[in-house]
């Protein structure tokens, strides 16, 4: 058979597999527990591709160890399209820098397939804490140094590594307590054995609107729209806080080798979810910014944010686990 055919029949065979697909339901793998922002926002999309795809998306919670079970589970999984799994900025970018043996490499175990959202974080403490602003937690913990505390989904996970530079930038000294998950951690905010957290705008939302914790600067540039009236750590007037950016975002990958129809079908898929007025709102509700792209431009981005973040663990020196 000439090498003609050969190309031939693999593009015809490429062709019927992107047609057939998928002919049953999906696996997302959300390495975290239920009740953190990896989960909201999977969840949220999980419904609106299920539509496009006319087949269900089953959600995997796989919680523990900075998201590196979950993560290892989706790399080893068959890269045949049925098993994708909702990465973010710690499981993808940060974790190489935080864990010495990681089960798995967020360049060469994953095909990316598409970014979904981009997700600033919300400065948040618990009601008994007598401040009213960023400037003046700054002071309160510079005035009372390792005596306020906050919660993590988890060590390298993007509310620690996200909080230690608030640290730096701010030269303050407040305790890590690193949790499983982004859930537990805030009931243990709420009920006040936390003092603080700088968390995704997703999981943190619900208790600001109901008044539970009260929120003091997101971690975006530009304030968002579901909290207009938050001011940003930029505008807190903090010296080390001018300039200050640190947001989450979150996408889908597949294990790597799934075949690149099957990335183009899923990447066409979600952009179209994500464009949904339903997943829009949602998205705007939960303190999320849309940010669909290609897989080469969630490639990209998550090379340098792997670059980015070695340099704030260094800096910060969390310890290697």
């Amino acid at each position: 058979m000439t090498t003609l055919a050969v190309t031939l029949l693999l593009a015809l065979a490429a062709g019927a597999l992107a047609q057939s697909y998928p002919s049953r339901p999906l696996r997302l793998i959300v390495p975290f527990p239920p009740g953190g922002s990896t989960d909201i926002l999977a969840r949220a999309l999980a419904q609106k591709l299920g539509e496009n795809l006319a087949q269900a998306v089953v959600i995997d919670n796989r919680g523990g160890a900075g998201g590196t079970i979950g993560s290892e589970a989706a790399a080893k999984a068959a890269p045949d399209g049925y098993t994708i799994m909702m990465g973010h900025l710690g499981t993808l970018a940060v974790n190489v820098a935080i864990y010495k043996k990681l089960p798995y490499d967020p360049v060469k175990s994953f095909s990316p397939v598409c970014l979904m959202a981009i997700v600033p974080s919300v400065l948040v403490v618990n009601n008994a804490l007598p401040v009213a602003s960023a400037a003046e937690l700054v002071a309160y913990a510079k005035a009372n140094p390792g005596k306020l505390a906050y919660g993590s989904a988890g060590s390298g996970s993007t509310s620690h590594l996200t909080t230690e530079y608030f640290k730096l930038a701010t030269g303050t000294d407040i305790l890590h307590v690193p949790y499983k998950g982004v859930g537990p951690m805030l009931t243990d905010l709420v009920s006040g054995q936390l003092s603080m957290g700088l968390n995704g705008a997703p999981a943190v939302m619900p208790h600001v609107s109901s008044g539970r914790l009260r929120a003091l600067a997101v971690s975006s540039l530009r304030r968002i729209p579901s909290l207009p009236q938050i001011p940003t750590l930029d505008e807190s007037g903090v010296v080390g806080l001018k300039g200050f950016e640190a947001n989450g975002w979150y996408g889908i990958v597949a294990p790597a080798g799934t075949p690149r129809e099957i990335v183009a079908r899923l990447n066409a898929e979600i952009r179209r979810a994500v464009r949904s007025p339903e997943l829009l709102a949602r998205l705007d509700a939960e303190g999320a910014i849309p940010a669909a792209d290609t897989p080469e431009a969630f490639a990209a981005l998550i090379a340098t944010e792997i670059a980015r973040w070695a340099e704030v663990v260094k800096r910060a020196g969390v310890e290697m686990q």
